[in-house]
């Protein structure tokens, strides 16, 4: 969520620290404020996937998925895609630190503070769905 806030906040022109070549790099004015809300939106959207790992919703079909309400949901069909999802979340998390270790971005010292501090949860992201989806898994199909 913060690095989701963070994204919106330089969308909406709130001055965090940024060169202006740092907002043409995103592509603002332009595209930029279309792509950056909606990466914000589909990220914020999967991590909410990964509440189904821990409840209900997760292992049996909600009542309002029609053809589908109340049957088991395949072990497979969530781990699969929560474990590429993990595998996703820490290459980028591992590629964001070393980005953030060798780039020359045109920031100043306070606005690389806020936004490392926003971005740092996403590193954290792939290793704890990689337990979360171990653990699905694993309570799944326990005999």
């Amino acid at each position: 969520m913060p690095s989701a806030l963070w994204r919106f906040a330089v969308v909406l022109g709130v001055p965090l620290g940024l060169a202006a070549s740092e907002y043409d790099a995103m592509l603002i004015p332009g595209w930029g404020y279309l792509m950056v809300p909606l990466l914000s939106v589909l990220q914020e959207a999967l991590a909410f996937l990964t509440l189904g790992l821990v409840r209900p919703w997760g292992e049996v079909w909600p009542r309002w998925v029609p053809r589908l309400r109340g049957r088991r949901i395949p072990v497979l069909a969530a781990a699969i895609p929560a474990t590429l999802g993990a595998l996703a979340c820490t290459v980028y998390g591992v590629l964001f630190v070393w980005t953030t270790l060798h780039a020359d971005m045109a920031i100043t010292p306070w606005g690389e503070w806020v936004m490392t501090v926003c971005y740092v949860p996403i590193v954290a992201w792939g290793p704890l769905l990689a337990v979360v989806t171990t653990h699905y898994y694993r309570r799944r199909t326990r005999p």
